[in-house]
Formats: structure tokens, sequence, C-alpha cells
């Protein structure tokens, strides 16, 4: 897709984070912009940007949970901005989990694969049959992670499980796409090559009242970058970052080619993904990878 002007972008999660970037730098190309989100402060506050920033957008309640949000929002998207040329399945939030996994709540696993997992399914399903019913060149992109997708961070198992998750639905639905020689084209994208500065680690914010906890923040005591800069420094460690600007930056150079992978690494991740390929291949008792 060489030009975005005039296109129609769905985001889902689309008021804070990456998908916030994704909004703007789409929009200041000339699309319109329809945002999909519950966290109802954030809505509130992109909506007043766009507008300041003369981008045509709507800003709508979506649940990426519910079939009938999900709909809803396609509809609005679809008859107020006039179609639907892109999608970003973007929604996702961490549990927060911590220590042994057979002590993990019932209800971190639901919230987690709720969102993260679901949330792709319930897209595609709500999605995928407008995009290729109108047999024009569009994308439907999926915000993963490379925690789960080529690497095993060992610090948050529901997160990295539900990404692993993502990551195969994704690769699958794309390999349909190809195979039905279909006008979409499906994306991968990786937020990175650092850790992003988003909101991911505050995700209680927009936890639902029926799946919250006792404890209020993450059991991890991690419930923002700041606190993952601190905690590293503790161990010595300089924590890089990635500002969501330039992951949406990075996006828009990956679709304008019509790429697969939406990524950007660095030579410590190669080597990561060269050793665990390397690992299964020599039947190697795995180790776990740190973050850095």
């Amino acid at each position: 897709m060489k030009d975005f002007n005039g296109k129609v972008a769905a985001i889902t999660g689309g008021a804070s984070g990456v998908g916030r970037s994704l909004a703007f730098a789409l929009g200041r190309q000339g699309a319109k912009i329809a945002i999909g989100d519950v966290d109802k402060k954030a809505m509130a506050q992109i909506a007043e940007d766009l507008a300041a920033d003369n981008i045509q957008a709507i800003v709508e309640h979506c649940d990426v949970t519910s079939m009938d949000s999900l709909n809803a929002f396609a509809d609005a998207a679809t008859e107020q901005l006039g179609g639907l040329d892109l999608v970003f399945a973007n929604a996702g939030i961490g549990a927060g989990e911590t220590g042994a996994m057979w002590d993990y709540s019932e209800k971190d696993w639901q919230w987690c694969f709720g969102v993260n997992v679901w949330g792709v399914i319930n897209s595609i399903r709500a999605f995928m049959p407008r995009l290729v019913a109108s047999g024009q060149e569009a994308h439907f992109v999926v915000t993963g992670s490379g925690n789960g997708a080529y690497v095993i961070l060992p610090d948050a198992p529901i997160y990295t499980a539900s990404k692993a998750a993502v990551h195969a639905i994704t690769e699958n639905l794309h390999y349909q796409v190809q195979a039905g020689g279909l006008a979409v084209k499906v994306s991968a994208l990786f937020p990175g090559p650092h850790v992003v500065d988003t909101g991911l680690f505050n995700s209680g914010r927009v936890r639902p009242e029926e799946l919250k906890k006792a404890l209020e923040g993450n059991a991890s005591g991690i419930n923002s970058v700041e606190d993952m800069k601190k905690m590293a420094a503790e161990y010595g460690i300089e924590l890089q970052t990635t500002h969501p600007d330039e992951v949406a930056d990075m996006a828009l150079r990956g679709l304008e080619q019509d790429a697969f992978w939406l990524l950007e690494t660095t030579p410590d991740t190669d080597a990561k993904i060269r050793a665990r390929a390397d690992m299964i291949l020599n039947r190697e008792t795995p180790v776990p990878a740190t973050l850095g």
C-alpha cells in the first residue's frame, strides 16, 4: 500500500501506546482513523488531540473480548468514514504475573487470553469478512510480541503464551489469504527493537470488574517502564527503550512494501533467535533468555 491518503484505518487499543502513534502517523498522511478502546480517559484525550491535528477520526468504545462490540466498531468505521482499508488488531494487556506459574490466579489467565488471544480471533471474525468482500487492496495487521513469537522470556509466562498463540494465528491467517489469492495482505507487527514505552505495564487500569483481584497493580511490582528501568538498574543494567512513534514509523514503512514482518531487531535479539533455532536443531536443554 503505497499511499495512505484517503484510506480508512481501524485500530483496536488505539487510544494509547502504539495504537495512538499509528493513528497519528496514518492521519498525518491523510488517512481517516477509527479508534476503538475501553480506556475512557485515553479515548477522550486522543479524540481531542486528533481534532487539534485536523485528522478526521471517530473514537468508539470497543471491547475486543466481545464480538458484538467489535462488530459495532466495524460498522461505525464503515458507515461514518466510508469504508475499511487497514485494520490493526492492536489491543493487548499484560496481567502482571510473577512467581510460580501454578500459583497464578485464574483471573490473570482469563483476562490476558481474553484480550490478547480472543481479541485477535474476534477481530479476524469481525473485520476479515468485510475486507475480503470488498475485493479491494487492504491490510490486516496484528500486534504481537517477540516474547512468545521468536524467543521465550521466563518472567511473564501468561503474556508469553498469549503472544505465542497470537503469532501462530497471524501466520496462519497470512497463509490462508495467500492460498485464496485474496487482495488482503496480513502483517505481523512486533513493537521494538527495545522495550516500548507504553502503558502495557499499567494494564490494570482497564481490568474488568469481574476479573479484578484483591491486589492493586502488578504482583511483579512493575507498573510502568520507569519501574522496569529502576529494577534493571539495581542489577547494573541500563534498559533501553523505544518510543511508540518509532514503532509506528517502522510499521508504515513495512506496509508500503506489503511486508509480513513489521520488525526491527538488535544484534542481541538476532543472536537470541539464532541461539533458539540452534537449541532446537541440536536438541539442547533450554536455558532462559534474558531481557536486553
